[in-house]
């Protein structure tokens, strides 16, 4: 964390989040390639913050800062098909990263800060989602001071290489210096991941000036340690062996990055317009509905095909806009507590396209498609709204768009009990029994059943098979199948009902029933982000007028409630 300067006034934030950029608009990060090496460089400009009141000093940073990293990151996997290892580091003298910025957590108000956590988390989770799944290590080559959020980002890394130069060190000052937790999984890589011991964690965590050289890597606080006269030798090394070791193309001439060009979007006043997305607002009764459209046309089904469309190939256009979609919804409309998820158009094309995906899941870019449809759709599993799903007549809620009923937290299906040619169908496809696995690490059809096998294979015998809402009842795949004198009143009131409720209560509820699976790492960060670190930013310890986040920097002692809750 920063101690940068900042006005001791409240900012509004900006009028409208943005999260689309491209690397000759970036102002913090500078992107390198090498061969199979990538490096990202951190060297924040400290006069370029998202919102007015503070500096950037010391590369700390704010949702801007991430936006341009998350961008960067979808870069590396798309158009340089050829790099296997990226390394994080600094060009700043003696400064890796100094985390968030402290004054722009100070000025922010309780939702802004939760949604830059839970992005930043997310963009981190990406960073590992991609060394699991795509052939990418990361190692993080902390060439000076590391703290907070900086460390997080290390950590979020496969390895990390401290430079041993007698002064930079790691450290999570948050709890001494803050009064509030690492913000983006901090403590939980620290046990989960790297194994610290958790009395040294206790010391780690609880001390200002962090833990350098070689109790750094005793503690496992850091793989390796390197003298500066070494250091960037000894990392593009490593470097090099980590991509020796990956499956993705051996170089830029044996495989063509797709460029990603800027996405086509009408904003409106209610509503957001994409090629194959659109989401329209309901302000008096405070519901968005998102409709997601199913491919049309000719779509190609080899991959001369597939590379041929580039950046128009329909299931990397519809990623990318249903991401765009569900970031600009979180942070631009708050108040916008449901979110109505619909699909429109042919459910064989869906199908079609999930037979594609299949067929070349293990090629480099239909891989590095289907890891964005799964990332996108993690982030609307943690998106805090409620989520659901309308089954209605010209729906398309096949395979990969089955995933998104099987995401909200109920599904109404209209039965026609008079027109059953016309009753909108389900489709269950292999896509659905794991292609897109949930932070837990299980499919949404494994979650809803708690892999419960009798469950699932009755599931199984039924896939491919378009399902009328009776039949989707009986199976367990749908919450509700009113037929058409029911469904206008039935889905009114549900939605009535779920607006009129307190978001505070939804919000854990919701992440409750969720996520109802085995804990994992993933999982324990974003329980933790929602519950304690949700809470803490609301305690009087650290926001209050003498709290400890608010007073930093400004010559005061914090002034803390010494009640234990």
């Amino acid at each position: 964390m920063s101690p940068a300067s900042a006005a001791d006034t409240t900012t509004d934030p900006p009028a409208r989040v943005e999260y689309q950029t491209s690397p000759e608009r970036y102002r913090h990060w500078k992107l390198q390639f090498e061969g199979p090496v990538a490096t990202l460089a951190a060297d924040f400009d400290e006069t370029a913050g998202l919102r007015p009141g503070y500096k950037l000093k010391l590369n700390s940073y704010d949702l801007g800062v991430d936006i341009e990293l998350n961008d960067a990151l979808n870069r590396i996997r798309f158009e340089h098909p050829e790099v296997r290892t990226v390394v994080v580091t600094s060009l700043k003298d003696k400064v890796f990263c100094s985390g968030a910025n402290i004054f722009m957590l100070g000025l922010s108000s309780h939702a802004w800060k939760v949604n830059f956590c839970k992005f930043t988390n997310e963009t981190r989770n990406g960073i590992e989602d991609s060394s699991r799944h795509s052939g990418l290590k990361f190692i993080a080559a902390v060439n000076g001071a590391c703290a907070g959020g900086g460390y997080e980002l290390a950590l979020a890394c496969d390895e990390i290489w401290l430079v041993d130069d007698r002064s930079s060190a790691v450290s999570l000052p948050e709890v001494p210096l803050l009064g509030v937790l690492p913000g983006t999984g901090g403590l939980t890589r620290v046990t989960d991941k790297r194994h610290v011991r958790h009395d040294l964690a206790d010391i780690f965590c609880t001390t200002s000036e962090g833990v350098r050289g070689q109790r750094a890597k005793d503690w496992r606080l850091v793989d390796e340690i390197a003298k500066p006269a070494v250091f960037a030798a000894k990392v593009q090394e490593r470097a090099l062996q980590l991509a020796a070791q990956s499956d993705r193309p051996a170089d830029a001439s044996a495989a063509k990055g797709v460029a990603l060009t800027p996405l086509q979007r009408t904003t409106e006043a209610d509503a957001l317009r994409y090629a194959h997305v659109s989401v329209t607002i309901d302000r008096t009764r405070r519901v968005a509905s998102f409709t997601v459209k199913a491919p049309t046309g000719a779509q190609p089904s080899d991959i001369a095909g597939i590379e041929a469309a580039g950046a128009a190939w329909y299931p990397l256009a519809l990623a990318r806009e249903l991401d765009d979609a569900i970031l600009s919804m979180r942070t631009n409309e708050l108040d916008i507590g449901t979110w109505l998820i619909k699909t429109e158009g042919d459910a064989a094309a869906v199908l079609a396209m999930d037979t594609t995906l299949l067929a070349h899941q293990n090629h480099w870019l239909v891989r590095e498609t289907i890891g964005h449809l799964r990332r996108t759709l993690s982030r609307l599993d943690v998106s805090s709204r409620s989520l659901f799903a309308l089954i209605e007549p010209g729906s398309c809620f096949a395979g990969t768009f089955l995933e998104l009923a099987l995401a909200c937290d109920r599904s109404y299906q209209l039965v026609l009990p008079d027109d059953a040619s016309k009753a909108p169908k389900i489709t269950v496809g292999e896509t659905n029994f794991g292609l897109y696995p949930m932070a837990t690490g299980e499919s949404r059809l494994g979650r809803r059943f708690y892999n419960e096998q009798p469950a699932l294979a009755a599931v199984r015998a039924a896939a491919g098979k378009p399902l009328d809402g009776e039949a989707a009842l009986a199976l367990g795949l749908v919450t509700s199948a009113p037929d058409d004198i029911d469904w206008a009143d039935e889905t009114r009131i549900a939605i009535e009902e779920r607006v009129a409720m307190s978001p505070d209560a939804l919000t854990g509820m919701e992440a409750n029933l969720r996520f109802n699976g085995a804990e994992n790492m993933v999982t324990r960060i974003f329980g933790r982000l929602t519950a304690w670190q949700n809470w803490i930013f609301q305690r009087p310890n650290a926001v209050g007028e003498k709290g400890a986040l608010k007073v930093y920097g400004k010559g005061d002692k914090a002034a803390f409630d010494w009640n234990r809750v």
